[in-house]
C-alpha cells in the first residue's frame, strides 16, 4: 500500500500544473548542441525579456495599467518559462519581470519550444500547450535519434513536421478593441514555405556532438533584428526603364508582409550616379501605423489602422521616379528598415539607443545602363 501511495505521489508530481513550468535551462543544451546553442544565445528568442530588449522594455514602461497593477501579461510569449507565469497572466495577482529570477531570464528557451505539444487557436492569440513531461522533447529529426540526457519524440508532432511550431506566439495578437496588432497573416498560396523553412534554414554544422550531421536547422532565427540577410532571397528588386522615368520593382515572394510589427518602418533608398556625381532621389517609406481617433497610439489603446503602405505577402510593388536615365548611369537601390519608426523614438525615449535608431540594410542592388 505504501509503495502504491509513493507511485501515486510521483505521478501527481509529474503531471501537476507546477511541473509544466519546470524547464531545463538552455545552458544544459550547450554541451551536445554547441553550434545550435551559440546561434540561439545571440537570437531574439534568448533576449526577449525587458532586461535584454530595450525596445520591448520601452513599450512595456508605457503600459501603465499593468505596471501599476504589477502584472506582466507579455510574459506569455516573452518569458514563458517563468516559474510564476500563472500569476503574470491571472488578473488580481502580482508578478513583474525580475532580473534576478533565472527562470525569467531564460526568455524563450530551448526546452520551452521543444516541449510544445500542440497549439490551441483562439481569437485574441494562440496558446502553446506544453508537454507535462520534463526533458522529453519534440523535434523534426529522424525517429532513430537518441540521447542519454533526454527523450526525443520526432514522429508525434505535426507542428514540428510542417513548420508551424511558431504560430503559438507569432500568429496574431488582438487587443481589447478587436484590432489585430501584429499578425503574420500567412498567405496559403505559398504552401511550399513555412516558418521553419524560411527563418530556420539548413546551415552547415552538426546539430549534435552525439550524432554527426552535415547540416542543422539554424537556431539564430532570421528576422527583422538579426540575420535578415538569410531572408533577402525572398525579395527581388529590379528596374524598369522608361523614356522619361524609371520604376523600381519590389517583388515580395514571402508568405507574409515585409515587416509585421507596427513599430517598424521600411525604407527604400534610391540614388543615381552619373559622371561620378551621385543624386539621391526621394525615399519611399513603407509603414503600418495603428492608433485611435486618427492619431498614432500605443498598441493597447489602438482601435484602427491609420495608415498601411507596408508591402504585403506575394505583392509586387512598383515605385516610380521621375528621372530620365541615360547611358552610363548607375542606379543603386537599398531596401532596409528601422526597428522603431523614427517618429516614435522620442515618445518611447529611445532616441539614444543604437538598436532603435540604426538603419538596418536588408538588400542592396546596383543597375548599370
Amino acid at each position: 500500500m505504501k509503495t502504491i501511495s509513493l507511485i501515486l505521489l510521483l505521478v501527481i508530481s509529474i503531471f501537476s500544473n507546477d511541473a509544466v513550468h519546470e524547464f531545463a535551462p538552455s545552458k544544459e543544451c550547450q554541451k551536445c548542441h554547441t553550434q545550435i546553442y551559440d546561434e540561439f544565445y545571440g537570437s531574439m528568442h534568448a533576449n526577449a525579456t525587458v532586461d535584454k530588449d530595450v525596445i520591448h522594455k520601452a513599450v512595456w514602461n508605457k503600459q501603465t495599467s499593468m505596471t501599476k497593477t504589477e502584472q506582466y501579461s507579455c510574459g506569455k510569449c516573452h518569458t514563458p518559462t517563468a516559474d510564476n507565469l500563472d500569476k503574470m497572466l491571472k488578473q488580481g495577482e502580482k508578478a513583474l519581470p525580475d532580473a534576478a529570477n533565472a527562470t525569467h531570464q531564460e526568455a524563450i528557451s530551448c526546452a520551452y519550444c521543444h516541449r510544445i505539444e500542440k497549439i490551441e487557436e483562439h481569437k485574441q492569440s494562440n496558446t502553446n500547450i506544453i508537454s507535462k513531461t520534463p526533458k522529453e522533447y519534440y523535434g523534426a529529426g529522424r525517429s532513430s535519434l537518441d540521447s542519454p540526457y533526454h527523450k526525443i519524440k520526432t514522429d508525434e508532432n505535426n507542428n514540428f513536421k510542417n513548420g508551424n511550431i511558431c504560430v503559438g506566439c507569432h500568429s496574431h495578437n488582438v487587443n481589447k478593441a478587436g484590432l489585430n496588432l501584429c499578425s503574420t497573416n500567412v498567405n496559403s498560396e505559398m504552401n511550399e514555405a513555412n516558418c521553419v523553412s524560411c527563418h530556420m534554414p539548413k546551415v552547415e554544422g552538426s546539430f549534435s556532438s552525439i550524432i554527426e550531421t552535415k547540416t542543422h536547422a539554424f537556431h539564430g532565427f532570421a528576422g527583422a533584428h538579426k540575420n535578415s540577410d538569410m531572408l533577402s532571397k525572398y525579395v527581388n528588386i529590379s528596374i524598369t526603364r522608361n523614356i522619361d522615368n524609371f520604376i523600381v520593382n519590389i517583388d515580395n515572394r514571402s508568405s507574409h508582409a515585409l515587416l509585421l510589427h507596427p513599430a517598424r518602418m521600411a525604407v527604400l533608398k534610391i540614388s543615381v550616379t552619373r559622371d561620378a556625381k551621385t543624386t539621391e532621389l526621394e525615399k519611399e517609406v513603407f509603414v503600418r501605423v495603428i492608433g485611435k481617433e486618427g492619431e498614432p497610439s500605443m498598441p493597447w489603446m489602438a482601435d484602427s489602422v491609420i495608415k498601411d503602405t507596408m508591402i504585403q505577402a506575394n505583392e509586387k510593388r512598383a515605385v516610380k521616379r521621375e528621372f530620365k536615365l541615360q547611358k552610363g548611369d548607375k542606379v543603386d537601390v537599398v531596401l532596409g528598415w528601422f526597428l522603431v519608426n523614427p517618429k516614435a523614438l522620442e515618445s518611447l525615449e529611445l532616441q539614444n539607443e543604437k538598436v532603435a535608431t540604426e538603419f538596418k540594410v536588408f538588400k542592396k542592388e546596383s543597375f548599370s545602363f
